[in-house]
């Protein structure tokens, strides 16, 4: 035997990786951790356990000083050190949030105070905060439309509608904003722009946990439950841990405790739910690599593709799975075709003498194995579809990152999210081929 090709040899390596991708570089020395370490300790809070550090993949985040049992606590932020409302209402923009009619939203009220706050610059109580969030983001209304333009079909037409959201938060704030001249020696217009309330949108969407808020009159009925957390959202994501967090009225603390141990030196994650990596991109600007929550979505209009165009019953059909609810969330994922889609894709199948057992479709049973064998036919021919399509996307994407160099970071981001969606689909196609073997 070579040397090096040993079952010994493969665990050694397998440890190796995993240290070199979980090592992080101790960034606490940094002069922007260091007076943010001060002034959260100036508000009751100083933390034992963790230490910010730069890790590859996931950039910067927090490092466990020690191992971390399960079920223990991670971090305990004091009330004093979360940006809420309330901090809003308590500053010098209270009394003209509180006459401003018809009352500004909660989101307006953060977001005008976080470009308030870092127009003061050194003068904000704020600052060693702000010194340390992002001065960019990647969420899709912050992309140049010819990168949100090779998105998957689903995530465009939600990428515009954010776009289209955030421009109307600000065309709406501008009268709001022109009231807070007398604070400002400069023209409101110029402090507020478009570019300063997008990174405070932002912020505010990609790093805010959920504390409620009691209902302020001053304030909009829209929900009231954005906190920001200080140096608690340096924390990245994983979905494959667990945690518990919320805020403790007893405490009065933010806290999480771990569902998992961690071992000394590691990273330190929290989940931000199980969300698929087109959501993860949409909410939060980045996709996580081997999400077990990943999937691709099939559109009715590709549900449909590969059926018999001269079906009459087709139109109902369609009808029947929109009043049940089987129209939306049709997926692929590393388990192969979801459920859903199976049972839409059995449904459409049907033939007119067995039209009258739709319902025994929705509740699982089978008609038949003719059925059974349409229904996964059809979803190869959409699984084989889409990896096509996927394909084609990537050469394209791949031939940008050659033309738009200033791109490519935005670029490398879709990329990642398409080879995703292609792992899957190709897990999808294994899987809907070994089902099918029944049949043959």
């Amino acid at each position: 035997m070579k040397k090096g090709r040993g079952r010994t040899s493969r665990i050694r390596r397998r440890k190796l990786f995993r240290s070199s991708v979980s090592r992080g570089v101790n960034e606490s020395y940094k002069p922007e951790f260091i007076e943010l370490k001060k002034w959260l300790k100036d508000r009751k809070f100083e933390d034992t356990n963790l230490i910010p550090a730069c890790f590859p993949g996931t950039g910067r985040g927090l490092m466990s000083k020690t191992s971390l049992r399960e079920g223990q606590m991670i971090i305990s932020l004091p009330e004093s050190c979360l940006l809420t409302t309330d901090t809003v209402t308590r500053s010098y923009l209270g009394a003209y949030i509180a006459k401003w009619q018809p009352p500004p939203s909660p989101l307006l009220a953060l977001c005008t105070f976080l470009v308030s706050e870092k127009h003061a610059g050194d003068q904000s109580l704020w600052k060693p905060y702000l010194e340390i969030l992002p001065k960019a983001y990647t969420c899709p209304v912050c992309l140049e439309p010819e990168v949100v333009n090779l998105f998957p079909k689903p995530l465009k037409a939600k990428a515009e509608e954010q776009r289209a959201r955030v421009q109307e938060f600000f065309s709406s704030s501008r009268d709001f904003v022109s009231s807070l001249q007398p604070l400002f020696s400069e023209a409101v217009e110029s402090i507020f722009s478009y570019s300063a309330l997008l990174w405070a949108w932002c912020t505010v969407n990609t790093r805010a946990v959920y504390v409620e808020h009691r209902q302020r009159q001053c304030l909009s009925a829209e929900p009231n439950t954005y906190a920001l957390a200080p140096y608690l959202d340096l924390l990245n994501h994983s979905p494959h841990v667990q945690v518990k967090a919320a805020f403790n009225e007893e405490t009065h603390c933010y806290e999480i405790r771990t569902a998992s141990g961690c071992r000394k030196h590691e990273q330190v994650f929290i989940c931000y739910g199980p969300h698929d990596n087109q959501r993860l991109l949409l909410e939060y600007g980045f996709i996580s690599v081997q999400n077990p929550h990943a999937c691709v979505h099939v559109s009715e209009d590709i549900l449909v593709k590969y059926l018999p165009s001269t079906d009459k019953q087709m139109n109902k059909k369609i009808s029947i799975l929109k009043d049940h609810d089987f129209i939306e969330n049709l997926t692929f994922g590393w388990d192969g075709p979801s459920w859903r889609l199976l049972t839409a894709l059995k449904l459409l199948c049907l033939e007119a003498e067995e039209f009258t057992c739709w319902k025994k479709i929705l509740l699982g049973e089978i008609i038949s194995d003719t059925n059974e064998k349409r229904g996964l036919v059809i979803a190869q021919k959409i699984c084989q579809y889409f990896i096509e399509e996927t394909n084609a996307m990537l050469r394209k994407v791949s031939h940008m990152k050659d033309e738009e160099v200033a791109l490519i970071n935005q670029l490398t981001l879709v990329e990642t999210l398409w080879t995703e969606e292609l792992k899957i689909l190709q897990a999808s196609a294994e899987i809907l081929n070994r089902l099918q073997t029944p049949f043959r």
